[in-house]
């Protein structure tokens, strides 16, 4: 949600500041606006709608400032005006700032500032923060910042510019997440590392409650109860080509296209048929704890939460632990029963998700040994957890989560395997998992070579205003996941279910306009879920079935059929859920939706 970039140094500030922007468009956003110090007077530019409509008054007005900062609004505290667009300013019109988050006690602070002689432009919650800097500057902006950001409640990422200060740019966070950039003679900061991969491949992350200042080709970084904090710069994964869509016309497709590269590499390194056992560096340091575990609670969001669901059955199936799949959003305003060996899991594709985020916090808190599964190296819940694994599958900028989610699918194999061998698992039973899972990649590729056969499913159904996905065992995740995507991208209302429920209620809803995906695999629960295929075709309910290559027997039952390769039910899943992501596509496509970037959605939810 939102997006930063900040620059100081030689370049044309503006430049560097709008394509920053556009390359964070994927995160979701409403407005945008840039602040550029260019000589005597700033050069303040805002825009509803679109970053091309701000690029076109920025290119125009080409101002000639090296420092500047820009930001893309999701709103929050009032609608997507340009009043309320970032940045905003002090009442000298000196101060300038960007912010990712919500300041929770602005009402408090406002009204005081307001008793105090500041005058509000903007509904927004952030602008209370440029008059608090103004209240504190007395001719260091730095500690202006840090001294105004001890009175703040809630969450923030922002980027801070003074006239007075025309080479300096100060950063800070808490729960929203700012990287620095550092180049020769060059400094940048941004809320994601994918608007400083054209510029540098030396990255700083923030931590909570620190604040940096930036000049060009140096920064320091120093603590708000002002402590000095050394901190070197690591090497920044993937790159520019990650956000290159190449020969595809959307990144979502690009994504879905990537996913065999993307399993490969969650598997590269890691496998050890000796042992018919996975390698996970990353839990080397509490094994111990892991093999003592009792309990596994999986807390994450949105399609991180259907992994979790299937994460949930991997685990029942391989080991002995008990396991819970949380909401993220829930779990701490319930009443934790943390027993004695638990291992709580959090899964978040940006490892900045703040509800994910909020959870772990509360399960360290409650005395839990707490694991990461995340994407972004070097993210906030990469270094808040006790140990955790990466799934390595690149930048993903498709709103709509496609090879993270197979990515974290296959991580969550590996890691109930390697428990499930530290119990009673057969060397046998894992080398066979171990081998299924490296078959994989080359079967996603045969399915991603008959896309058009989705395509033209896509063109077939893509007029209808619900759909209802059904799954069992495995394949009920799959199914969540699945309507999750049409829901996303081509706004299509559609309904999953465990497919034994459907006689409980939702089988009122069938009728001819109202399709079903049916997820049946010829797995052990096959013959229950053609039963509930039957219960829909007698009520003259249309339906798409989805099973294993050569299961001609399930054609009699279904008017169109969607075959995927075989391997073992418990890995059908990272097969299944590839044609619905192509149906969801196609489906987005035909009805001339944005794919990319989906409406009222942002790629990293940094708020709760």
């Amino acid at each position: 949600m939102c997006g930063i970039v900040a620059y100081t140094g030689h370049q044309p500030a503006h430049q560097v500041l709008v394509e920053g922007l556009k390359r964070l468009e994927y995160r979701g956003y409403d407005s945008s606006g840039v602040a550029i110090l260019d000589g005597s007077e700033p050069y303040v530019a805002k825009a509803v709608g679109k970053v091309a409509a701000l690029e076109e008054q920025v290119w125009k007005a080409a101002p000639a400032g090296v420092v500047g900062i820009a930001h893309t609004r999701w709103a929050t505290h009032g609608k997507p005006t340009e009043a309320n667009a970032h940045p905003h300013a002090d009442c000298t019109g000196r101060i300038f700032l960007v912010h990712n988050g919500i300041i929770e006690n602005y009402l408090v602070l406002k009204k005081r500032l307001i008793a105090a002689g500041h005058t509000f432009r903007s509904e927004t919650d952030t602008e209370v923060l440029s008059h608090l800097v103004e209240s504190h500057y007395q001719g260091d902006l730095e500690a202006a910042v840090r001294l105004a950001l001890l009175e703040v409640q809630g969450t923030y990422g922002i980027a801070v510019l003074h006239r007075h200060h025309p080479r300096q740019i100060v950063v800070a966070r808490r729960g929203s997440p700012i990287v620095l950039g550092v180049g020769p003679d060059e400094s940048l900061a941004a809320s994601d590392a994918s608007a400083l991969a054209h510029h540098t491949d030396q990255v700083v992350y923030l931590e909570d409650n620190e604040v940096a200042c930036l000049e060009p080709g140096r920064f320091s970084i120093r603590t708000l109860d002002n402590r000095a904090v050394e901190r070197g710069p690591t090497l920044l994964e993937g790159g520019a080509e990650a956000m290159d869509r190449g020969r595809f016309p959307h990144y979502m497709l690009k994504e879905i296209f990537e996913q065999p590269e993307a399993v490969e590499n969650a598997l590269r390194g890691r496998i050890n048929h000796a042992e018919g056992v996975p390698k996970l560096g990353g839990l080397e340091s509490v094994r111990e704890r892991l093999e003592q575990a009792r309990n596994l609670i999986i807390v994450s969001c949105g399609t991180s939460y259907y992994a979790g669901l299937f994460g949930r059955y991997a685990f029942e199936t391989l080991t002995d632990l008990v396991v819970e799949t949380e909401l993220a959003s829930e779990f701490r305003y319930r009443k934790l029963n943390i027993r004695r060996n638990t291992v709580v899991l959090a899964i978040s594709q940006s490892g900045e998700t703040a509800d994910t985020l909020a959870a772990l916090r509360e399960a360290k808190r409650k005395g839990a040994l707490v694991l990461g599964l995340v994407n972004v190296v070097g993210s906030t819940i990469a270094r808040e957890s006790h140990a955790g694994v990466y799934s390595h599958a690149g930048i993903e900028v498709g709103v709509a989560s496609t090879k993270s989610f197979t990515s974290q699918l296959t991580i969550l194999v590996l890691m109930a395997l390697l428990l499930g061998r530290s119990r009673d698992l057969s060397y046998e039973q894992g080398d066979q998992l171990l081998r299924g899972l490296e078959r994989i990649p080359d079967q996603m590729r045969e399915i991603l070579a008959h896309s058009e056969r989705l395509r033209e499913l896509a063109r077939q159904y893509c007029g209808v205003e619900h759909f209802l996905y059904i799954g069992r065992k495995y394949q009920y995740p799959i199914a969540l996941e699945g309507a999750l995507k049409l829901k996303e991208i081509a706004y299509i209302h559609a309904e999953a279910y465990a497919a034994g429920e459907m006689k409980h209620g939702p089988i009122a809803l069938i009728d001819p306009d109202f399709p079903t995906i049916a997820l049946a695999p010829n797995d052990s629960s096959y013959e229950k879920i053609v039963s509930n295929i039957q219960e829909i075709r007698a009520r003259d309910g249309k339906v798409i079935g989805v099973t294993t290559a050569g299961n001609s027997r399930l054609a009699q039952h279904v008017d169109d059929l969607i075959e995927v390769p075989a391997n073992h039910d418990l890995l059908m899943p990272l097969l299944t859920v590839v044609p619905l992501q192509l149906f969801a596509y196609y489906c987005a496509v035909e009805r001339g939706c944005d794919v990319d970037k989906p409406r009222n959605l942002a790629k990293s939810v940094t708020v709760e």
